[in-house]
């Protein structure tokens, strides 16, 4: 009579399996889709960029850093606002996790997606928040001719 009991175990602990391998899944933010801005994840992409990108990229993302020069490494300037135009959430995301050139990846260990994607709403933050370059200086007008004598016209002097 005890027979049944071990199978009838067995039968629904293999029921219940797949789901509980399905949860963490779920969990999970859908691909490509930015996270919330909770105040967390801000502070966090914070630190990480000031960890993990500001000893290249320089602290306010215009890419001139000390070691960027020592490297002789060109960085693109953040704080404007065209450096990134061109560059998807996705392209980022995937040269922040890969690592690009000398650029060694960030692994998913040390930072979540939401945090990655957090940190990428970060640095397209620097250009919104970057001072006003200068104003280009006004380009004067064309020499007046010079004061001579004034003539009258057909005074024919």
């Amino acid at each position: 009579m005890l027979k049944p009991f071990p199978l009838l175990s067995v039968v629904a602990l293999l029921a219940v399996v797949p789901f509980v391998l399905q949860a963490p899944a779920a969990q999970e933010p859908a691909k490509g889709k930015a996270p919330a801005k909770t105040p967390q994840l801000q502070e966090k992409a914070k630190t990480l960029y000031k960890m993990d990108c500001a000893l290249c990229h320089n602290a306010n993302g215009d890419g001139k850093s000390d070691l960027a020069k020592d490297m002789s490494i060109t960085m693109a300037d953040w704080t404007d606002p065209k450096s990134l135009v061109d560059k998807s959430d996705q392209q980022l995301f995937d040269i922040i996790r890969n690592g690009k050139d000398k650029m060694p990846a960030e692994d998913a260990s040390r930072a979540k997606d939401d945090e990655v994607k957090a940190l990428i709403q970060y640095i397209r933050s620097m250009a919104a928040t970057a001072p006003a370059a200068p104003a280009a200086p006004a380009v004067p007008a064309a020499p007046a001719p010079p004061a001579g004598p004034a003539t009258a016209p057909g005074n024919g002097k």
